[in-house]
């Protein structure tokens, strides 16, 4: 498990909390912290203390939004044959580890689904309704505040529906920042992310560069659920993201696979 983070220690804390009630428990979570400030360290030291697996605190200095680079760092040194890439403001169902496990497969990588939040429902949730599961009932959503249509549909469907609904989605399986993974082999043979890019699209950039090499995306949006806490994005600019779309344009019309501003950085 690969958990970004930047100065969120109230939506890292329920993310936390998620991961340790999870029914699959063979896995290590890294925090990949692209420069918070102590009291962020504070907290996962704390929870480092009594958690049923192994936390790697990964932090480099704040120089502005630098992701994609910690993100390479944490695929080099995960320890697992097989990465999940989620954000520190997504707090993962009990069973997100085990639906990853279980639908893992050579030559596919994973695209899982998220249900944003409102503000207020995402500052009313607490570490009981996460430990009991309570935060993913639809009813007790909507007792909270409104919940549209879409995230209505992700959570409340059953396993039968929920293959049926995947399996008929007009949805594009992308890698999406909050719920995707795939084998650490192939994020490493397109050498990781492009670090030129900042937010907005970097995760899509990095799938379409999976599917370039011949992983193809795999659909479970309707079984794999994380819930995505209202935020700010502070560091989100029309530049960048102009930039960013101007490296995914040329990544589909040429088909590349690697980048060279990457894990390695030369060409290849």
């Amino acid at each position: 498990m690969i958990v970004s983070t930047y100065n969120a220690e109230e939506w890292l804390e329920k993310v936390l909390i998620g991961y340790s009630v999870q029914t699959y428990k063979d896995f290590e979570l890294i925090i990949a912290d692209d420069g918070s400030r102590a009291s962020t360290k504070e907290l996962i030291d704390n929870y480092s203390l009594n958690y049923p697996v192994h936390i790697r605190h990964l932090w480099h200095e704040d120089l502005g939004y630098r992701r994609q680079e910690l993100l390479n760092i944490a695929i080099s040194e995960a320890s697992h044959e097989y990465i999940l890439m989620t954000d520190g403001d997504c707090i993962p169902r009990k069973d997100f580890v085990e639906v990853h496990a279980k639908y893992a497969e050579k030559g596919r990588f994973l695209s899982g689904g998220y249900c944003k939040l409102s503000m207020k429902t995402s500052k009313h949730i607490s570490k009981d309704d996460i430990i009991s599961g309570k935060c993913f009932d639809v009813k007790w959503l909507k007792s909270v505040d409104k919940l549209g249509f879409s995230n209505t549909l992700k959570l409340g469907v059953n396993k039968l529906i929920g293959d049926i609904l995947d399996l008929i989605s007009p949805t594009i399986p992308s890698f999406n920042n909050c719920n995707s993974s795939g084998f650490k082999e192939d994020m490493i043979a397109i050498n990781g992310y492009d670090e030129r890019m900042k937010y907005g699209g970097p995760d899509r950039e990095f799938g379409e560069r999976l599917e370039n090499f011949g992983v193809k995306g795999k659909q479970i949006r309707h079984k794999s659920i994380v819930l995505h806490l209202d935020h700010s994005r502070g560091y989100k600019t029309p530049e960048s993201l102009a930039a960013n779309l101007a490296i995914r344009k040329e990544v589909r019309q040429n088909r590349i696979k690697w980048t060279p501003f990457g894990i390695q950085k030369s060409e290849k």
